[in-house]
């Protein structure tokens, strides 16, 4: 493997993105960890390149802003960075009513899932087909995809939004030598949505919810077979993405009231 032949990992410092750069690392890939958290990014960055021995540059950068992508390009190019792969999967979730969101806060999400990934898989596709005609890009997107529910109506759509522009991207790019990958998890063991720590471990040992560790691996390996598209959780997750589809809108509103009062508004 080429030394400049770098993955490039966002939202990096914790969960999902932290055990991708983990498992990435152990392939000997040098890394290049993205997130704005910087003390966690550093330390990610130190630890994985003195476990495995390999290149870890830790990039503090807020992705939430508008010229994010292109800057975060512009670093790679100024500092010889090749890039192989590609992981877009920084990300913010909140469970709240539009009217209740600030406007600052509803732009945060927008950019994060849909504007910067899109413009960091133009920039960096473009490059893989001219310089290598090869590359993996995997964008993270979510079970939310499908689910019109109240309360995340800007998390689904936003990752409604990745997951149809990941798919058709793939079609544009694949004969040329990129392959983009669309990952759907559903529940997973991180921090990511503030789940109490006996209900999260409960729900690991149900099976419900995926250690990081393991979403990463099986991620991965999706990815460099080229897939399209991997949803985890097989069955279970395929089944609640049917079930909730299925719901009346009565219902829907009735649930949505039984979550306010469970989570105190």
């Amino acid at each position: 493997m080429d030394e400049h032949n770098y993955a490039l990992i966002t939202g990096a410092s914790s969960g999902i993105g932290l055990a991708i750069s983990r498992e990435l690392a152990s392939l000997g890939y040098p890394l290049l960890l993205v997130s704005n958290e910087e003390e966690k990014l550093n330390e990610a960055a130190a630890e994985l390149g003195e476990q495995y021995g390999i290149k870890a540059i830790s990039l503090c950068m807020d992705l939430a802003k508008r010229d994010s992508a292109q800057n975060l390009f512009d670093y790679c190019v100024t500092n010889n960075i090749k890039t192989e792969i590609l992981i877009n999967n920084a990300g913010i979730f909140f469970f709240r009513d539009i009217t209740n969101t600030t406007p600052g806060l509803i732009e945060t999400e927008i950019n994060l899932h849909i504007l910067t990934p899109s413009l960091l898989c133009r920039l960096f596709a473009e490059q893989m087909i001219n310089e290598n005609r090869k590359g993996y890009i995997l964008n993270m997107a979510s079970i939310a995809a499908w689910m019109i529910m109240p309360g995340i109506a800007l998390y689904s759509a936003t990752k409604s939004y990745l997951h149809c522009f990941s798919r058709a991207m793939r079609h544009e790019v694949l004969e040329r030598g990129v392959s983009i990958t669309t990952v759907c998890p559903g529940a997973v063991a991180t921090g990511l949505y503030n789940l109490p720590m006996r209900y999260m471990k409960l729900g690991v040992r149900l099976g419900i919810i995926l250690p990081a560790e393991r979403m990463a691996r099986l991620s991965l390996k999706k990815m460099f077979r080229r897939k399209a598209e991997f949803i985890p959780g097989g069955l279970i997750n395929h089944f609640f993405i049917f079930l909730v589809k299925s719901l009346p809108d009565a219902l829907v509103r009735r649930l949505k009231k039984k979550i306010d009062k469970l989570i105190g508004k």
